[in-house]
């Protein structure tokens, strides 16, 4: 049997990621076409205290691999985060899908209650169950983060909607 903790983050993470990738490849066809340079978007915003596209990306990233990475009870991979063209991006998100993907679900098998430290050390230091760290902090970081990547290009006039932003499911 799939563990639920698995079951509602594995496959949930990589259809986002997925169809972020979709969206991040009509963006870079969209300014190909109409002769826009690609640095218009990837460092939109959609307000001047928020982080640029780029930056959204790098994030809902990050938080991709965190999820499995400490659900499963394996470190955290650390990755420099200095992408700053649509390829690099595709790549980043391409190699946080393959790193999604190494995982079973029988590593997440009582991941529900397994000890999630955030910002061990530091006066930040947040304890959750498992449960609580995918449900009330995890997911919806990684959706805010992609989730702001596709408004800041619907913003910037790129032609996309629900279906594009959903992926495939």
């Amino acid at each position: 049997m799939t563990s639920s903790m698995y079951s509602a983050s594995v496959p949930v993470l990589k259809q986002m990621l997925s169809a972020l990738s979709d969206v991040l490849k009509k963006a870079e066809d969209h300014a190909t076409a109409k002769g826009i340079d690609p640095n218009a978007y990837l460092g939109a915003r959609l307000f001047p205290d928020m982080f640029p596209l780029t930056r959204q990306v790098q994030i809902a990233s990050d938080f991709a691999k965190g999820i499995v990475s400490r659900l499963a009870g394996a470190d955290v991979p650390s990755w420099e985060n200095t992408e700053t063209t649509f390829a690099d991006l595709q790549a980043l998100i391409a190699k946080t899908l393959a790193h999604v993907d190494s995982f079973t679900p029988e590593q997440f098998e009582q991941s529900e209650a397994r000890e999630i430290v955030l910002r061990p050390g530091t006066p930040k230091e947040k304890k959750l169950s498992g449960n609580a760290y995918l449900l009330h902090y995890g997911l919806p970081q990684f959706f805010f983060h992609v989730t702001t990547s596709y408004a800041i290009l619907r913003h910037n006039g790129i032609e996309v909607g629900k279906r594009d932003y959903m992926g495939a499911y």
